[in-house]
């Protein structure tokens, strides 16, 4: 399963992915799989992840699935056990998962929402690193294969936001975890990168802009100087970038994919 006229990069890579069902998280899966890929896709919901397994491999990708909650370290511990179980090894690991927040001042955010996204977010990724990093390093250290891990973060992860306070600290906190763990596995075959997109045309956003007073999704684009969302390929594109075995010097970056807003 190739994309025409492009190599298949991926071609014997196992690439993970958490937050498959989402609007990237599939974009992402699809196009890894056309790049050759074999994936381990991961979600909390079993029946869409089911869904979406059946339709890459009708296209000839190899997938298998693991159903689970980010939140739980158990649910860590499965998917990658399952990547292993059924391919072998592990390459390349997208941590995509996350929440997103309602538009609101810090004071008026409420204690449970903040503690699901800090969960979701923070504790998700950290779970989920734990494990792969362990099957990643001992890999490295029997075999010398080398491995990258693509975080997703968010430009409000490089900057302040306001009336996403919760969610933009969530998101520095993802970056603060690729950084010190890039720094950490250096020496020992993994690169680790931050992907930080601004708005993205997604399901989740408009899900998300539908519960304001005044819904507007591409009013969010104003304040970005392309005047426009990001796209769903477009971040897709600098995750693979990311987790490409011949980008091999870049570790502990954090990419903004943002139309310019952090150069303002």
């Amino acid at each position: 399963m190739t994309r025409e006229n492009d190599e298949a990069r991926f071609a014997g890579k196992v690439v993970l992915i958490t937050g498959a069902v989402g609007g990237l998280g599939r974009k992402i899966a699809s196009d890894f799989a056309e790049e050759g890929a074999s994936l381990l896709m991961s979600d909390r919901d079993g029946g869409a992840l089911e869904a979406l397994a059946g339709e890459l491999q009708s296209m000839g990708a190899a997938v298998a699935i693991s159903v689970g909650d980010v939140t739980r370290e158990a649910t860590a511990e499965a998917m990658v056990a399952t990547a292993l179980a059924t391919f072998g090894r592990l390459d390349i690991a997208v941590n995509n998962a996350g929440i997103a927040s309602s538009f609101t001042r810090l004071a008026d955010t409420g204690p449970e929402e903040a503690e699901r996204i800090l969960a979701v977010n923070v504790l998700g990724v950290i779970h989920a690193m734990r494990h792969e990093l362990r099957v990643m390093s001992e890999a490295f250290s029997h075999t010398g294969q080398h491995s990258a891990i693509v975080n997703m973060a968010s430009v409000a992860g490089l900057v302040g936001a306001p009336n996403l306070a919760v969610y933009a600290a969530s998101k520095h906190a993802v970056i603060g975890l690729t950084r010190s763990s890039a720094l950490e596995y250096a020496r020992r075959g993994i690169r680790i990168n931050a992907v930080c997109p601004s708005f993205v045309r997604t399901p989740m956003l408009a899900a998300i802009t539908a519960g304001q007073a005044h819904p507007d999704t591409e009013g969010l684009a104003q304040g970005v100087p392309m005047r426009r969302l990001a796209e769903p390929d477009e971040i897709s594109i600098a995750v693979r970038f990311a987790a490409d075995p011949r980008n091999s010097f870049m570790t502990g970056q954090a990419l903004g994919i943002d139309g310019g807003l952090t150069a303002m």
